[in-house]
């Protein structure tokens, strides 16, 4: 014996003209609007993010150049490892998630074949449990075996500018951006959207449960400071058509430059105090 459940939504309740069914709509508290109106289930003691699709779906749009970016990851392997990019309108403060993906039991070197497309320069934030050392990697901790296959992992692992982890402070960041219409997320992410729908606490706990591309959302949001431009765009960005003053130009053009090293003498181990560069910066350096 099968069962099979049918939703209806308003949308099925011809009898009533379009103008009543968005009245009956409207008349819902914000938070309830989908429950009531299109059978979308409340799970547990509540959604985490008690906010209409509506508010923030957007369609997609090519992103300026000029927006910073970053990757966060969430590793897993029964449970899948996900990945978004985020990308930061910094005039409005406003945060899109731009692509998500979403795999169980893919090894590092399998996902960063995926991942890699999206930007060999774009940084990724990545949770507190990468740094844990797995049998799978023969004592190598999960970051560094990322960062092995090419993708260009954050130093530390995601967390505030106080250095605090908490989970309920990341959620809380992203849902005040959500309500306040900071927070936007291309309407074509079909399974981040699905998460986001079933996204619960039961009994006051967050229910780890098809979380991976919400988690990985909150530690891009968490690490949002890291975002960066893309080195090739702000490089096309500066150039400058004929005949046109451009003071900084002779930088992008190989012009010396001094600067003071300090962590670079490691790849550099000849280098003692003021060393001359070239702009944009080479891969290795010579005393003066």
């Amino acid at each position: 014996m099968t069962r099979h459940v049918t939703f209806m939504t308003i949308d099925d309740a011809e009898h009533y003209s379009a103008e009543e069914r968005a009245a009956i709509v409207a008349a819902y508290p914000a938070h309830e609007r989908e429950a009531r109106a299109k059978g979308i289930p409340v799970l547990g003691s509540g959604r985490i993010f008690p906010v209409a699709e509506e508010l923030i779906a957007c369609e997609p749009f090519r992103l300026p150049r000029y927006w910073p970016r970053l990757g966060a990851l969430d590793f897993g392997w029964d449970h899948p490892s996900a990945a978004v990019e985020l990308a930061w309108d910094t005039e409005a403060d406003v945060v899109y998630v731009s692509k998500a993906c979403r795999a169980s039991q893919q090894t590092p070197a399998m996902q960063a074949l995926t991942l890699k497309p999206w930007g060999e320069w774009l940084p990724w934030a990545w949770p507190r449990d990468g740094r844990r050392e797995t049998l799978e990697g023969a004592g190598v901790a999960l970051a560094r075996q990322y960062a092995a296959h090419g993708l260009n992992m954050l130093s530390h692992h995601a967390q505030f500018v106080d250095g605090s982890v908490s989970v309920e402070a990341g959620l809380m960041e992203m849902l005040d951006r959500m309500q306040s219409g900071r927070f936007k997320v291309f309407s074509t992410l079909l399974p981040w959207f699905e998460e986001f729908r079933l996204y619960h606490r039961k009994d006051g706990q967050v229910v780890k449960l098809r979380d991976d591309l919400m988690a990985a959302t909150r530690y891009g949001v968490m690490m949002l400071r890291e975002a960066v431009v893309d080195p090739a765009e702000f490089r096309a960005g500066r150039k400058r058509s004929a005949g046109q003053s451009d003071p900084l130009g002779r930088f992008g053009e190989g012009m010396p430059i001094l600067a003071k090293l300090t962590d670079m003498e490691t790849a550099c181990p000849e280098s003692r105090g003021w060393t001359e560069i070239t702009a944009p910066m080479a891969s290795c350096c010579r005393n003066v």
